[in-house]
């Protein structure tokens, strides 16, 4: 047993220095793993990444207000307490169920590029990509943030508050000082050399220029309250027009690393309303977010090729099991990777990547006993394409929030939201912080033979994202599951690990976000480090494993004989409360 046990640490240790290797620093970091957070309701339920956003969301519901109306409140919260997730300078996909009409709708929140932005935004002068935090760190990164306009529209159909209300929870917090938390103060001390192109986030952040604001202290930001109020009184249209968008332009304008984002820009801003991508799993309906998100259509893609494969029947104590989830994994991401992008600028094979045909054609190319040794994209019936594109595998660092939240009225919403990195591009304005969601296109616009990517830079144009809000309807159309979570790429295949684990398993909420992580994301197999022992027997199978620690921000609700669950993973703060 001690020789298994040391057997294990030096794997995890050698493990980790690889997965470190294989993608970007990530500083969105989870700094505990602790016992899952649940709560129990009948009426409603509010699942975030901070119990201070779970208090505001749960209160707003308390009194009668919509999954809209809690979701603006949590979220102006969680641009003050949890500032390196999201917050206004960000954007947002909402997948939402109005109860009332039966009906499923989804808002694209994402960042647009400047107009005047050209696809070589993000190389140098050789034609060779910038490192990416040469790129991320500065005016360049910065779109044109998208989350007000989203909730705005949102609002606007679904709100029955007041929209000042929805702002107080997070105004009374700014003003009268909010307990910064020990994650946020472990993320600064490991950011803290990229903060020295901005002042004013130094100087918030870092009060004494050399030690961030630490875990435990009470921390004001007026700027914030401020500019909260001013959105209050004025509407989200104050944010992209007046004295807010000049000081956002001017702050990307004049960084050293000059920014092309202009007034223009900001106030032609818009949300815009997708149809949200369904697809079966076991006679269960799975929602997400359409393109420009990745989301719906690479995690349908994985569970398409999954039916053809009895995950029941193997367990999930099974390395088969995992192995073949592996390999399902690798198949849709090469689809993604090079078919997916903002649908307004790339013609793309959309819903007929979920074509049961074409999933069983892909599923019948796993092989039991070993991993493929050539993956990729599929080409499915009633597919032309107009031109030859290239791959798209780069790996961008996580950041990002998710909350999970269903009211009184029936109604659900399943929101994620984002800066991109940690901190975004480290810039700060008028109390909160710019994306740095431009870095999420391709930095090099063509393969060496000349071949264009569907997620190249152009003005204008959406990022391509894995944010993959969720909602899931039970054989009999009633709501079974919400949930979501933050991880970068790696988001698709936390999502669909808990889809498996409830669905195929019978695994509660808690079990399943509490399971170790095990990502596909095409290159190599990541195993989170509790889960190490499955390392060797994986390797076994021939599949390339790294070991290491997996930032997620799952949160969820499970519907049960009438009662519903509200879970939050415990690798963050994430609170659940219910009635």
């Amino acid at each position: 047993m001690l020789i298994r046990l040391f057997v294990a640490i030096l794997l995890a240790f050698a493990s980790v220095d690889a997965l470190a290797q294989d993608r970007p620093n990530a500083p969105e970091i989870a700094t505990k793993t602790s016992k899952v957070q649940t709560a129990m309701g009948s009426k409603f339920m509010v699942v975030t990444a901070h119990p201070d956003a779970t208090k505001a969301a749960y209160d707003i519901l308390n009194k009668g207000g919509t999954a809209a109306d809690a979701a603006i409140a949590a979220q102006m919260v969680l641009g003050l307490v949890e500032p390196q997730s999201s917050g206004i300078g960000g954007g947002a996909f909402i997948v939402y169920y109005d109860a009332v009409q039966g009906k499923l709708f989804s808002i694209d929140g994402r960042e647009t590029t400047p107009i005047v932005a050209s696809p070589y935004l993000f190389t140098k002068d050789d034609g060779k990509a910038m490192g990416f935090y040469d790129a991320a760190n500065g005016g360049r990164s910065v779109g044109t943030p998208g989350l007000l306009r989203a909730l705005e529209k949102l609002h606007g159909w679904q709100g029955k508050a007041p929209w000042r209300d929805l702002f107080q929870p997070a105004i009374k917090l700014a003003e009268k000082g909010f307990t910064v938390s020990h994650r946020l103060q472990k993320s600064l001390q490991k950011e803290a050399s990229r903060f020295e192109a901005d002042t004013q986030a130094k100087i918030y952040f870092f009060p004494d220029t050399t030690r961030s604001i630490e875990g435990g202290a009470r921390k004001v930001n007026q700027d914030y309250a401020a500019t909260l109020n001013h959105i209050a009184d004025n509407g989200a249209a104050s944010f992209y027009n007046g004295p807010l968008a000049l000081n956002l332009v001017e702050k990307v304008r004049k960084n050293k690393k000059v920014g092309m984002l202009s007034i223009e820009d900001m106030t032609e801003y818009q949300a815009k309303e997708r149809m949200p991508v369904c697809g079966g799993y076991r006679g269960y309906k799975i929602c997400s977010m359409g393109q420009p998100s990745s989301g719906a259509l690479t995690l349908l893609n994985t569970l398409g090729i999954l039916e053809h494969f009895d995950l029941r029947s193997m367990g999930k104590d099974n390395l088969q099991s995992w192995h073949i989830i592996a390999e399902a994994s690798r198949l849709a991401f090469a689809d993604r990777n090079y078919y997916m992008a903002d649908p307004d600028f790339v013609k793309t094979p959309d819903t007929l990547l979920l074509d049961p045909l074409y999933l069983k054609s892909r599923a019948a190319l796993i092989q039991h006993k070993s991993p493929m040794q050539d993956v990729r994209h599929g080409v499915p019936a009633g597919w032309v394409a107009s031109i030859s594109q290239a791959q798209d595998a780069s790996v961008k660092p996580p950041g990002t929030t998710h909350m999970s939240i269903v009211d009184g009225y029936g109604n659900i919403l399943s929101m994620t939201s984002s800066i991109e990195n940690a901190f975004g591009s480290r810039i700060m304005v008028d109390g909160y912080l710019l994306n740095n969601q431009l870095t999420d296109f391709a930095f090099v616009p063509n393969d060496k033979n000349g071949n264009p990517k569907a997620n190249r830079v152009e003005g204008g144009k959406r990022p391509r994202s894995s944010m993959s809000p969720t909602i899931i309807f039970d054989p009999e159309n009633k709501p079974f599951m919400v949930i979501g979570s933050a991880g970068g790429s790696r988001i698709i295949g936390f999502v669909l690990q808990r889809i498996i684990s409830v669905i195929d398993w019978d695994m509660d909420i808690a079990q399943a976000l509490a399971a170790p992580h095990i990502v596909h994301r095409g290159k190599k197999l990541e195993l989170e480090s509790s889960g190490v022992d499955m390392a060797e027997p994986l390797k076994d199978f021939g599949h390339p494993v790294l070991v290491g620690e997996m930032n997620s921000g799952l949160t969820a609700i499970h519907f049960k004989n009438g009662q519903m669950t509200g879970a939050a993973d415990p690798r963050r703060d994430g609170t659940a409360m219910g009635r």
